[in-house]
């Protein structure tokens, strides 16, 4: 009987691990901005079609960065292990703390997390 499952003790799938692995990843990603802006990150979830979710970053400091999540669910969980605060909006309070230079003006569409510097 040792050997027997039980009916609650389901076996982790392919899928669910490999999802739970790229959420990880994210949540790492993220801790390494908070980390690289100050410490501390604030964001924002939005949704951008096809099931996947935008996370917008704005850092202690004030630079930004977005990544990308293959959920909303998984975006919102990589966000607490992270430990980053989740605001319902970007506006007021959270957009005033984004500084921007020389690299978002010339370009006007913002910056990937990983992406150039700002001078």
């Amino acid at each position: 009987m040792a050997d027997t499952q039980q009916a609650d003790e389901r076996p982790e799938t392919a899928a669910g691990g490999a999802a739970d692995k790229r959420t990880a990843r994210l949540a790492k990603q993220i801790r390494a901005f908070a980390d690289t802006h100050g410490g501390s990150a604030e964001g924002q979830l939005a949704h951008i079609g096809r099931g996947r979710t935008r996370i917008a970053l704005v850092g202690a400091n004030g630079e930004w960065g977005n990544l990308v999540a293959d959920s909303y669910d998984s975006a919102r969980d990589a966000a607490a292990r992270a430990g980053v605060t989740l605001q319902d909006d970007f506006d007021g309070e959270l957009a005033a703390k984004v500084r921007t230079g020389p690299y978002e003006w010339s370009r006007m569409a913002g910056i990937q997390v990983g992406g150039p510097a700002n001078p």
